[in-house]
């Protein structure tokens, strides 16, 4: 996977459900794992498989006719538990941006660890990409971190969006936290040695 996040374009999978729960999106019976590949195999897993591990036909992620690393979702997602092993799931499945109106704020942090952009935007505008997928399950959404925007290419609306200055540095860097700390090492060993010479 590019880690390095600019301006994504893609279709969209639609998931129109509020207050979707960590232990929903990856059940408990996988927390064991301590590996991140693999992950996205048990993503939705208790929604997408029936019990004897055949797929459930009815549940978008197994409905060819979607498809794109946009995932768009109801209100309060990411709820319940802290679990990161949920971020991991979203981020092996292959999807890149998550939209909702409202997010979780670990659940959020997560996913912005795990090079996955959290958008929040209104509920108007997150009824009306529902509304514009529902019609075309082709339709596109452009999402621009430079800018902080997220645009409904089928209506040409668009909705600013809110990140850290420095979640966003790292996701447009590819950068995860130790990689942020390596690249910038000898300004950390300059100040320590200007902090040490002051004393």
């Amino acid at each position: 996977m590019n880690k390095k996040f600019d301006i994504i374009t893609s279709s969209c999978v639609p998931l129109p459900l509020e207050n979707v729960d960590t232990d929903q999106i990856i059940p408990a019976r996988f927390l064991k794992a301590t590996d991140k590949v693999g992950m996205g195999d048990n993503l939705f897993r208790d929604w997408r498989f029936h019990a004897d591990g055949t797929p459930k036909a009815d549940f978008v992620l197994n409905d060819p006719s979607y498809s794109g690393v946009i995932l768009v979702v109801g209100k309060n997602f990411g709820s319940g538990s802290s679990r990161e092993h949920a971020a991991w799931a979203i981020a092996d499945y292959g999807f890149r941006v998550v939209i909702s109106s409202f997010f979780a704020d670990i659940h959020k942090n997560n996913e912005l660890n795990n090079f996955v952009l959290p958008v929040v935007v209104s509920e108007p505008f997150l009824q009306e990409l529902f509304d514009s997928i529902a019609r075309d399950h082709a339709t596109q959404v452009e999402v621009n971190l430079p800018k902080q925007t997220v645009t409904n290419l089928a209506t040409g609306n668009s909705e600013s969006f809110e990140i850290n200055a420095y979640k966003k540095h790292c996701l447009m860097n590819g950068l995860d936290d130790i990689d942020f700390l390596v690249a910038n090492q000898e300004k950390t060993e300059a100040w320590e040695r200007q902090n040490k010479s002051d004393k």
